[in-house]
C-alpha cells in the first residue's frame, strides 16, 4: 500500500513539469536554479522516509522496474536501498513526471483527481 497521497504525487509531477518546460529537459540538476527546481527539491526532502519510499516506488512501477503488483516489493527496496538522498536521486531522473503519471496509472489512481486536490490545497 502507497504511504503517499496522491495529492503529494500529483505536486511532485506538477513541478517536475515545470522544470522541464523551463529546462526544456530534465535529469541535470546542476542547471536548476528557479523556484519549481528549489520548491520540488524542499517539497521532496520535507516527505518522511516512508513517502520517499513510496514515492520512488511509484516512479519505478511507471518506468516498469516493477510491476504493480510488487508494489511492497518496490517500496522495500526504495528503503533498503536508498543510498543517496531521495531528492537528488528524483531530480536526476530524465521523464521524472512521466514515470510518476504511468506509476499513478497503473496503480489505478487518476492523476486529474489528484491534481485537482493539489488545486484546492494551494
Amino acid at each position: 500500500m502507497l504511504q503517499i497521497t496522491s495529492d503529494k504525487v500529483a505536486h511532485v509531477i506538477i513541478r517536475a513539469r515545470e522544470m522541464e518546460a523551463d529546462f526544456g529537459g530534465f535529469g541535470d540538476t546542476g542547471s536548476y536554479g528557479n523556484a519549481a527546481a528549489n520548491d520540488l527539491r524542499a517539497f521532496i526532502a520535507n516527505l518522511n522516509d516512508d513517502e520517499q519510499a513510496s514515492l520512488v516506488a511509484v516512479m519505478w512501477v511507471g518506468r516498469e522496474t516493477f510491476d504493480v503488483d510488487e508494489l511492497e516489493e518496490a517500496i522495500a527496496t526504495a528503503k533498503a536501498e536508498a543510498t543517496a538522498p531521495t531528492e537528488d536521486y528524483l531530480m536526476g531522473m530524465p521523464m521524472l513526471a512521466d514515470y510518476l503519471e504511468y506509476g499513478l496509472n497503473a496503480l489505478g489512481i487518476s492523476l486529474e483527481d489528484a491534481e485537482e486536490g493539489v488545486m484546492r490545497s494551494t
